[in-house]
């Protein structure tokens, strides 16, 4: 079987070609700033990247001829966890997704190239929507605004179904609790293979980020909404996009941030303790739905490449369970793996509706 995995990201797409479980081609395309300023929303970028997949494909001379081409989910309703084959319900709500982020462009990049082979299926698995959480973890004090869940749900499986295998055991008999450290910040309670409770690091709880505000004090921020010293649109980018570490220190870049503290700049080792403390008080909290019968904790994500976060936030929750490090993600093995299990009738297939 080959398989086409396609991962669009804020600033790259990413793709890997597999035949069977074996990767053939592995590419970060990254996109430039003054590249992704000509279009005026992200789904206007679909010719654009999509065009850049097949551009890579045939300069590396691997021949358009797959059994499946999966792409990352986007922001559609929320769904289950698994394989969804890609349909026109699922394009027409990706189109018109009321959240914007460039993983909406998967599903239809993977659709627009499956329909250019004969029997060439196309699906996505895992998008951020996943919501397996009961009622009760949806209430909050405003009926007005429940719970929803943004979260790194691809990358967070496949990091907990690595460490499954690593153990001699599997992910349904586990109960784990992983952090995804990345540009947002998720943080999953995983019991016996069902993600029971898990935060929103799009737009507006948990921990803060490089580029996202977490939860903010409300009265404070109903009183910024009507000070008339913001449009709607600039302050939905102070909770997401400029802010976090963005907002405090300019740059989202641990690398450089990191130097700065090692050149002795306090204020951003302030800041950078500030995320490490909540993220780590949200790892806590995300113990109790499991009684704190936790077998591990997992740490995965670009950040968790940092010498400087990792030990400090292992130092605060090494209490809890056994942290295991994952730097970086393991999405587009997932993706390509996903789509094989389903082509083999291994994985069963969930019909978005």
């Amino acid at each position: 079987m080959k398989i086409l995995a396609i991962n669009p990201g804020s600033t790259s797409t990413k793709i890997a070609v597999y035949e069977n479980e074996n990767p053939i081609l592995v590419r970060s395309i990254r996109h430039n700033v003054d590249e992704l300023a000509t279009f005026a929303q992200v789904i206007d970028q679909f010719e654009f990247r999509k065009n850049l997949v097949l551009d890579e494909l045939r300069k590396e001379n691997i021949p358009f001829d797959f059994d499946a081409i999966i792409g990352r989910g986007g922001l559609v309703k929320p769904i289950a966890g698994g394989v969804y084959e890609v349909n026109e319900a699922m394009r027409n709500d990706t189109r018109h997704a009321m959240r914007t982020h460039a993983c909406n462009l998967g599903c239809l990049i993977a659709d627009e190239l499956a329909t250019m082979l004969p029997n060439c299926r196309a699906f996505i698995a895992d998008p951020g929507v996943v919501d397996e959480m009961d009622e009760m973890r949806h209430i909050t004090g405003s009926p007005l605004m429940p719970r929803i869940t943004i979260w790194h749900a691809l990358n967070q499986r496949a990091i907990a179904r690595r460490f499954a295998r690593e153990q001699g055991s599997r992910y349904e008999d586990l109960n784990l609790i992983v952090c995804h450290l990345g540009g947002g910040i998720s943080i999953g309670t995983h019991c016996q293979g069902k993600a029971i409770d898990v935060n929103n690091a799009l737009d507006g709880e948990g921990p803060f980020s490089p580029e996202r505000a977490g939860t903010l004090p409300t009265g404070q921020l109903i009183d910024l909404c009507y000070s008339g010293k913001f449009t709607k649109e600039a302050l939905k980018k102070r909770i997401s996009g400029h802010a976090g570490l963005a907002a405090h220190l300019g740059t989202t870049d641990m690398m450089v941030i990191e130097k700065r503290i090692e050149e002795g700049d306090e204020q951003a080792k302030l800041v950078v303790d500030a995320m490490i403390y909540q993220v780590a008080k949200a790892i806590g909290a995300a113990a109790v739905p499991l009684y704190g019968k936790v077998d591990a904790i997992l740490i995965t994500g670009g950040i968790a490449h940092s010498d400087y976060v990792v030990p400090r936030l292992s130092a605060y929750i090494s209490f809890l369970a056994p942290v295991s490090i994952y730097p970086g993600e393991d999405e587009l093995e997932a993706l390509a793996l996903n789509a094989l299990g389903a082509l083999r009738g291994d994985i069963p297939l969930s019909c978005y509706t």
